[in-house]
């Protein structure tokens, strides 16, 4: 079976940082990309940041500057840096990993989540 684990959440003053981990057991399916999405309360599941096999990487405009998104897709290990965190950056952040599954690659599994709350 699949299994992603995320931790590295938790509380910190604005202007501070945090870095997420993330690892999946893969069952022995190959994994094609890797990626963080985070929700806040009230709002639906935002895109963070991702990684693609072959190391591309992309960031939503609000963290673009303050993320950094790393890891091994083929190792299936993941981290994202955080720095110059911010009150609207609160939520929870869940890691998703994109697997080749026979032919196709599905982009469904999903982590528990972290809960990263900021503090004004």
């Amino acid at each position: 079976q699949v299994q992603i684990v995320e931790s590295g959440g938790g509380l910190v003053q604005a202007g501070g940082s945090l870095r997420l981990s993330c690892v999946v057991s893969t069952s022995g399916f190959s994994t094609h990309g890797m990626a963080w999405y985070r929700q806040a309360p009230g709002k639906s599941r935002e895109l963070v940041a991702s990684l693609t096999y072959s190391g591309a990487t992309d960031y939503a405009a609000a963290v673009k500057d303050r993320f950094t998104i790393t890891g091994d897709v083929a190792k299936s290990t993941l981290f994202l840096q955080m720095n110059n965190l911010k009150p609207e950056d609160t939520g929870v952040y869940y890691c998703n990993a994109g697997l080749l599954v026979g032919l196709d690659v599905r982009y469904d599994y999903w982590g528990q989540g972290t809960q990263v709350v900021v503090s004004s």
